[in-house]
């Protein structure tokens, strides 16, 4: 994780880094303000259009949060100039989506509709084609909570092996195991 932490962040036009007290970091942009409290023992300078991180030791501990908190800072300056998405289908008969504001409706093949309530800091939509798998696309600027939002729409219904039913991320390959036919 060194040569990560090595590598100057560049800071585009339009965004503003600030370095605060107890080593917050404030990453403010055109889509919005995010911040990150650094470790007390990684220093951060703003210098040159440049935010440059250092370590004190060789550590085992400094190096790898040196590469972590410079990647999670690098995250933030992409997150609040050109944003994160992802997008998630849904595979099944009869699954949908919708949604009104930041609450989704899904119908994954349960007994009842599962009621998902997205933060606000997430844009959502969904699309129904005639056709095609209902696919929900979710945008932000903060890269770990989106992540953490769509793993956990993910969850809900995972693809399963044999016929590749549930929710995925467009474009994400499911391996399919032959089903009993194929044993004998």
């Amino acid at each position: 994780m060194s040569r990560i932490g090595k590598k100057a962040i560049n800071i585009p036009d339009g965004v503003t880094v600030t370095v605060g007290k107890d080593n917050a970091v404030t990453v403010k942009g055109k889509k919005g303000e995010l911040q990150q409290f650094i470790d007390r023992d990684i220093t951060v300078e703003v210098k040159d259009g440049h935010v440059i991180f250092t370590r004190p030791t060789d550590q085992i501990r400094h190096r790898a949060l040196h590469g972590l908190y410079r990647a999670l800072v690098a995250n933030m300056v992409k997150g609040v100039t050109e944003g994160y998405h992802k997008k998630l289908e849904l595979i099944g008969v009869g699954f949908k989506a919708a949604n009104q504001g930041n609450v989704l409706d899904l119908s994954l093949g349960f007994s009842h509709n599962i009621i998902f309530e997205v933060p606000k800091e997430i844009k959502v939509a969904t699309t129904q084609e005639k056709g095609q798998n209902p696919i929900i696309s979710l945008e932000g600027v903060d890269k770990q909570l989106l992540g953490q939002v769509s793993a956990k729409l993910r969850s809900l219904r995972k693809p399963e092996p044999y016929k590749g039913k549930g929710v995925r991320y467009v474009g994400e390959v499911v391996r399919k195991k032959a089903g009993k036919a194929a044993g004998k």
